[in-house]
């Protein structure tokens, strides 16, 4: 008779487990350029850059150029790329990581910021 509860208990558990996973991942969204840019641990322009008229930007920086008018700015959308990808390859001292190059963030990431940066 002890074996029944405890196959019902291991039953339960799995059961649990497996509906959590289903949970967890149905709740975990796609990242958007946004996401990556303002996340610390990853783009983290905010260190560096403001955003006038984000609400979400609230840090005021200055290290870097206000992210304003980018499309004036890199005409040329591929080189708006290629700065996040590797700013040393144009200044070879400026303070911006070069994301790409040392791999900070993937290619499929650095594309999604360079949409986000483009737009504003």
């Amino acid at each position: 008779m002890r074996k029944a509860p405890a196959m019902l208990l291991a039953a339960s558990i799995v059961g649990a487990l497996l509906t959590t996973s289903v949970f967890a991942a149905e709740e975990k969204k796609e990242e958007t350029g946004q996401d990556i840019a303002f996340n610390n641990r990853k783009g983290n322009c905010l260190a560096c850059h403001s955003i006038p008229g984000d609400p979400k930007a609230v840090t005021i920086a200055n290290i870097g150029p206000p992210l304003i008018a980018m499309k004036a700015r890199f005409p040329d959308k591929s080189k708006l790329r290629a700065q996040i990808w590797d700013a040393t390859a144009a200044n070879p001292y400026t303070s911006m990581p070069p994301f790409g190059k040392h791999k900070i963030l993937s290619e499929q990431e650095i594309d999604k910021v360079v949409d986000y940066v483009y737009g504003l």
